[in-house]
């Protein structure tokens, strides 16, 4: 597995791996020092790396990076750290074993990819590869590159990746039509959407309330959970907590941390809102579900761009199985997904108006009709994004793989 992003950072390929594992697997995780979301290196890392060096059984191999930091150059350096530093470091610590496939995480950065096309030809083994964020639009979208030159120049990079791809997973239908412009070739990708962790399946009703949502039990709460981040366009969601700051019985929660906070914690004590919206902070995963116990709907959101109306947020599986009611603020595949479950309700990506109206018309209903929401989206979840059934899909594609020998020519070998 290469992935920058690894425990005890919050993704779904800890949970990926663990399974895997525990199928009987043997797994290696190459990936860097653990330091996303805050951007700096995690003290209980930094104080003994080694209890880092094993999860669920799967070793972990570490190669040192730059932390993100802030910024947009710091972002971009660290990015380049961990190629650098797989191909170097890793190299070395990987040498002499051999593996049946590679498997690459790839939410961003896209560059993650490169060390591991590497060991697709040092280890002659087949390479997978899990898109969850397009490459170069999402740059684009939330600002970070704007040169059209250097778009190009990262259009380039993608196309190579993927051609030296022997199977590429999308995480979202809507991708199929953006990768075969950078492959030209869709025969070797295969949907393969997020599901959500085990521990989001036990009913809510069973878990403890957390302490720090004692003061809220009497409100109707809106819950976000995750990365706050550009992408979430916290901006609109800000309007619709202006929209319906006079009803008194609303409160926004919010459960996460990211590069976008500093900016929300400023704009909440800027507009008075520290009565509204309550930024609760940023807990281990296993505590977030006792969080959930005390919200009435869950929040999910993203910006107003065509690359954005393609993702399906990973965190709406997530809220599926947890049998809340769902608000979506978003385009596209995930806001369609809400809507087909009748999970909740959704309107259009940076309509702020519109999002305080479906809060409203949420709030309004009985609880007995929003409880039943919430079942409906459970039982869609379970229909559609069943963890078993999806990795035992990926254990498929890689035999499959691994068998008809399919890797890049090398030594005199061929493609079959």
């Amino acid at each position: 597995m290469v992935t920058q992003y690894f425990w005890p950072e919050p993704f779904r390929i800890n949970d990926l791996v663990e399974n895997l594992v525990s199928r009987g697997h043997q797994v290696t995780v190459l990936t860097g020092y653990p330091n996303y979301p805050e951007g700096q290196i995690y003290p209980p890392f930094k104080a003994s790396p080694d209890d880092f060096d094993e999860y669920a059984r799967a070793k972990v191999v570490r190669v040192p990076i730059l932390p993100r930091g802030k910024g947009n150059l710091r972002l971009a350096l660290n990015y380049l750290s961990f190629v650098l530093s797989g191909l170097l470091f890793g190299t070395w610590r990987l040498r002499g074993q051999p593996y049946d496939a590679i498997f690459v995480f790839q939410t961003s950065p896209i560059t993650a990819a490169l060390p591991a096309i590497w060991f697709r030809r040092l280890k002659r083994a087949p390479m997978l590869m899990w898109v969850l964020d397009l490459w170069p639009e999402s740059l684009s979208a939330v600002g970070v590159l704007k040169s059209p030159h250097l778009l190009a120049w990262v259009g380039h990079l993608v196309s190579f990746i993927y051609q030296h791809c022997d199977r590429i997973l999308i995480q979202s239908r809507a991708f199929f039509p953006n990768i075969a412009r950078y492959t030209g070739n869709i025969s070797k990708v295969r949907y393969f959407p997020s599901w959500s962790e085990p521990i989001f399946h036990i009913p809510l009703e069973d878990v403890p309330l957390a302490p720090e949502m004692v003061p809220f039990k009497n409100t109707f709460n809106v819950m976000f959970t995750g990365n706050i981040g550009e992408a979430q366009d916290f901006p609109t969601i800000l309007k619709a907590v202006e929209i319906l700051k006079e009803h008194g019985d609303i409160r926004w929660l919010i459960v996460g941390d990211g590069r976008a906070a500093s900016f929300l914690k400023t704009q909440i004590e800027e507009r008075k809102l520290q009565s509204r919206i309550i930024l609760l902070g940023r807990h281990p995963l296993e505590r977030v579900p006792s969080f959930m116990r005390g919200a009435q709907a869950l929040l999910v959101t993203l910006r107003r761009e065509p690359i954005f109306s393609l993702t399906v947020p990973g965190k709406l599986q997530t809220y599926l199985a947890t049998g809340l009611p769902l608000i979506g603020m978003l385009d596209g595949e995930g806001a369609q997904i809400i809507l087909d479950s009748g999970a909740g309700f959704a309107c259009p990506a940076g309509d702020g108006v519109a999002l305080a109206q479906c809060i409203r018309n949420l709030a309004d209903l009985r609880r007995e009709v929003r409880a039943s929401m919430g079942r409906q989206g459970r039982k869609y979840c379970i229909t559609h994004f069943d963890r078993e059934s999806l990795i035992s899909d990926l254990e498929a594609w890689t035999e499959e793989l691994v068998v008809t020998n399919v890797v890049i020519p090398s030594r005199g070998r061929t493609h079959p």
